[in-house]
C-alpha cells in the first residue's frame, strides 16, 4: 500500500503551518519537517534549522528527495521524511509554487494543494507575525506569483477566516483526492 504525497502551497501569511498542524498527527498525513537555512528560533512551521554550509554539504551527499530556494533561502525535503509513504500514510509538506515542477518530475503522482487567502487578510496576518518591516510586507505582497503547473491536481481552499474554518477546508480537501 502506498500513500499520497500533497505539496500545500500558498503565500507568505496565508496560514499552511497553522492549517497542517490542525490535520496533521496520529490520525492524519504525516507532516514533512523540512531543513531550511534559518534559525528555529524564527517560529512558523515544526524545521530542522541548519546553515547554508550544512545545507549544501546535505545536499552533495543526497540527503534531499527535493531542494529549492526562495526568499534567500535553501529548503530540503529529506528523504527520511517520505517513509510514511510506503506505509500506506499520506504525507504533506509545505512546498513553494516555484518548486512544483521540480517536484512532480522528483514525486509522480504529487497533487497540489493551493491555499489563499485575500491581500488584506495575507497583510494583517504578516503583520502579527512580527518578522518582517511594513516595507518587507508590502513588497512580499506586491512580489509576482509563479503560476502552478497545469498538468498537476490542484484543489484550492481560501483560508480567510477562523483557523478552525481553514482546517476543516483542508480536511475536507485531502479527502476526496484520497480516493482518486
Amino acid at each position: 500500500m502506498t500513500g499520497r504525497l500533497f505539496a500545500v502551497v500558498g503565500p507568505s501569511g496565508v496560514g499552511k503551518d497553522t492549517l497542517l498542524a490542525g490535520v496533521c498527527g496520529a490520525d492524519g498525513p504525516h507532516w514533512v519537517r523540512r531543513v531550511v537555512t534559518r534559525a528555529e528560533a524564527a517560529g512558523g512551521e515544526p524545521f530542522e534549522g541548519v546553515s547554508s554550509a550544512e545545507f549544501a554539504t546535505r545536499e552533495a551527499l543526497g540527503e534531499f528527495a527535493l531542494t529549492w530556494r526562495a526568499h534567500g533561502l535553501s529548503y530540503g525535503i529529506p528523504r527520511r521524511e517520505l517513509a510514511p509513504l510506503a506505509e500506506g500514510r499520506d504525507v504533506v509538506f509545505n512546498g513553494s509554487r516555484a518548486a512544483l515542477d521540480r517536484a512532480a518530475a522528483v514525486f509522480p503522482g504529487l497533487a497540489v494543494i493551493h491555499v489563499t487567502a485575500p491581500p488584506e487578510v495575507l497583510a494583517a496576518r504578516l503583520k502579527g507575525r512580527g518578522r518582517e518591516s511594513a516595507g518587507q510586507i508590502a513588497a512580499r505582497l506586491a512580489r509576482a506569483v509563479e503560476a502552478i503547473p497545469a498538468r498537476l491536481p490542484v484543489v484550492e481552499i481560501v483560508n480567510d477566516s477562523t483557523p478552525e474554518a481553514g482546517v476543516a477546508r483542508l480536511r475536507a480537501a485531502l479527502q476526496p483526492m484520497r480516493a482518486r
